[in-house]
């Protein structure tokens, strides 16, 4: 008869394997050995029916079964969490200074953060967005927390917990597809440091395709505007682009890009210090909310 019930101890093994990287990185994260965090990932994988590991790596990595399964895994222990401090803090207070990318900030966050202050009325969180190339930088000093964008091929133990890929997609305004056209072709993008102007940039003089800065801010409100009106082409993330704009690829003459990671920072524990109790109270709550909400936009894109 086929186990049905799954053991938070095996689902918290193997989403530790995943964030930390590897079985040993995980069983320092966990206090337990090497071996009896495999076998707890075996013993899960016994119960599932199926391979949620791709061993082969250098670095361990989900299956196509074992990404549908981490959504999960978050979500049970997320849960698990939020309602042991529910009972044993029910009065939690503290203030939290978010770092986060402009586009998040713009689309995904204020929504994951009403929910958050309504079941967690004691805790302030200030929210700090931008280009987050420096923030991890500032973890511990101006800031709490933060989102931030990696290279997905570069992920190592400095680039924080990974929370999901995203997928840089070219974009246009719908009813101005000659832009695209347009040699040089004109482009609006964030001021050096973002990494989808490097990103952008690169692939076209790779490519042999001119270009010329047409229009260059920090807001991304701004960015977006000016594709909206049909000045420029620029580079958006797939789960918070707008439906209003028409994704460009391969066919329409647009090189691939390198695919975005989504990691969440915490500030370096040193000695006598670490991240307070209510940073780490909204770093579980974002995990899942971002985890769901992004999926959900990406579909949306995905559909329009």
């Amino acid at each position: 008869m086929m186990e049905t019930r799954l053991d938070l101890d095996l689902v918290a093994a193997f989403v530790a394997v995943l964030d930390q990287g590897g079985f040993t990185a995980a069983a320092r994260a966990l206090n337990r050995t090497q071996s009896a965090v495999s076998m707890q990932v075996q013993r899960l994988e016994a119960v599932a029916g199926v391979k949620l590991l791709d061993r082969d790596r250098r670095r361990p990595a989900a299956t196509p079964e074992g990404e549908a399964m981490l959504g999960y895994a978050r979500r049970l222990l997320a849960l698990q969490r939020e309602a042991l401090q529910s009972v044993a803090r029910p009065g939690l207070r503290g203030r939290v200074r978010l770092g986060v990318m402009a586009d998040y900030s713009a689309t995904l966050v204020p929504p994951i953060l009403a929910r958050f202050a309504a079941s967690h009325p004691g805790i302030e969180v200030e929210v700090i967005t931008g280009l987050t190339a420096e923030m991890p930088r500032q973890l511990g000093r101006e800031l709490d927390l933060a989102i931030v964008m990696h290279d997905a091929a570069k992920l190592d133990d400095s680039t924080g917990e990974l929370l999901r890929y995203e997928t840089p997609v070219w974009a246009t305004a719908r009813g101005h597809a000659v832009t695209q056209r347009r040699r040089p072709l004109p482009l609006a993008l964030s001021p050096s440091g973002c990494l989808f102007r490097a990103w952008a940039i690169a692939a076209l003089e790779q490519a042999g395709i001119p270009w010329r800065m047409a229009y260059l801010s920090a807001n991304y409100a701004a960015v977006e505007a000016a594709v909206r009106a049909g000045l420029a082409v620029s580079v958006f993330k797939a789960g918070t682009m707008a439906r209003d704009l028409r994704p460009l690829g391969v066919a329409d003459g647009f090189p691939p890009l390198p695919r975005a990671a989504i990691c969440l920072h915490l500030p370096p524990v040193r000695a006598g210090s670490g991240p307070g109790q209510a940073a780490i109270v909204l770093r579980e709550h974002i995990r899942v909310a971002l985890n769901d909400m992004v999926e959900t936009q990406s579909a949306i894109v995905a559909a329009g």
